[in-house]
């Protein structure tokens, strides 16, 4: 941990110092801090397990921290980015320990001199998603429930083609879903794609899937996944994104029958004035059968969500956020005072603060 700290202080000294001087180098870094406080008074400290980012329950922590090195010159780039925090605690706790303190590190090719081709490999940002680990880019100050629960990154390899400036194509082939480790007893590698379209300023749309499995040979399963979600601002002040995903996977190898699971999600965000931003989130989330959140109750995870959010910049690189989440379920999964709910409640707070970038 010594190691790792003084990393990070020598990246941030560097990042302040060494911008102009070192043109194709870029040092920068991010600290997200927070409060929460969850109503239902969790005895373990943490809140609902299928909440992986600002998780922990009356305490002052760091969500994510790291200090990112990039270089980008001509036909090559490459990125290295360390972290600490709660978020990689839970997010990464299927990884060995030396494993989770890796946010990002991957190098990459342009494989055309004259077109936007280029091949990466490493361990980059998910592909899936309007939503990122990184709150401060993100509309609203917790992550949605289809973002906690589907993946934040990926290893492997990818090819991306930006054919002009509306649309872009990606493929890639995946250790797995969420996985850095290759799994052991497993042959098979996993598959992605993307289509990004944005006509315009106002408007983005985007497609991602996933094929694979994180299943040994003996008992695979196949996983397939969709993403879609649309970003749409019709004035610079407005913001409205609606997102749905969908999954099915084999309920046994070959089996000619499936488990599917779904999630509608929709944000709209408004900037009054330039300092402040409120967002409102309404979502759902539809895992009866368990495959990525299990419940184990009769009619599985069946959940409502709702969210306000408060933000005020503080300076361009400086934001105070702060949220009101609920949930609402089928089946009682929460805890309130020791005793089974359908209901959970949490006030959230953050400071998030980006170095030089």
């Amino acid at each position: 941990m010594k190691v790792i700290s003084a990393i990070f202080i020598s990246f941030l000294v560097l990042s302040s110092q060494a911008q102009d001087s070192l043109k194709p180098f870029t040092f920068f870094g991010y600290i997200d801090t927070y409060y929460g406080y969850d109503f239902g008074k969790p005895s373990s400290a943490t809140r609902p397990d299928f909440l992986y980012s600002h998780s922990h329950h009356n305490q002052v922590n760091a969500n994510l921290v790291f200090v990112k090195f990039a270089y980008a010159k001509n036909r090559f780039r490459f990125n290295l980015t360390p972290m600490l925090g709660t978020y990689s605690q839970a997010n990464l706790s299927g990884e060995p320990f030396y494993l989770r303190q890796i946010f990002e590190a991957n190098l990459g090719v342009k494989l055309m001199k004259k077109k936007e081709l280029w091949l990466d490999a490493g361990i980059f940002p998910s592909h899936i998603g309007f939503e990122s680990a990184i709150s401060k880019d993100c509309a609203t100050l917790s992550r949605s429930i289809l973002a906690e629960n589907s993946p934040y990154f990926e290893t492997g390899i990818k090819l991306t083609y930006q054919h002009n400036a509306q649309w872009t194509f990606t493929a890639l082939v995946l250790n797995g879903w969420q996985k850095i480790r290759w799994q052991k007893g497993k042959s098979l590698p996993s598959f992605g794609t993307q289509i990004t379209y944005q006509p315009n300023e106002k408007l983005l749309l985007n497609y991602s899937t996933f094929i694979g499995t994180d299943n040994p040979d003996s008992i695979r399963k196949m996983r397939y996944f969709h993403n879609l979600y649309a970003i749409y601002s019709p004035i610079n002040q407005l913001s409205v994104t609606l997102g749905f995903d969908i999954g099915t996977e084999q309920k046994a190898k070959q089996s000619a029958e499936y488990n599917f699971w779904f999630s509608p999600v929709f944000i709209i965000r408004y900037t009054p004035v330039t300092k402040f931003a409120m967002a409102a989130r309404y979502e759902f989330y539809s895992d009866k059968t368990g495959v990525l959140i299990n419940v184990g109750t009769i009619n599985g995870f069946q959940t409502h969500g709702f969210s306000l959010n408060f933000d005020y910049l503080i300076s361009p690189k400086v934001v105070w956020r702060a949220e009101a989440r609920a949930f609402k379920s089928k089946d009682p999964i929460f805890v309130i005072d020791n005793k089974a709910s359908t209901n959970n409640f949490a006030l959230l707070t953050s400071l998030a603060i980006m170095l030089s970038k």
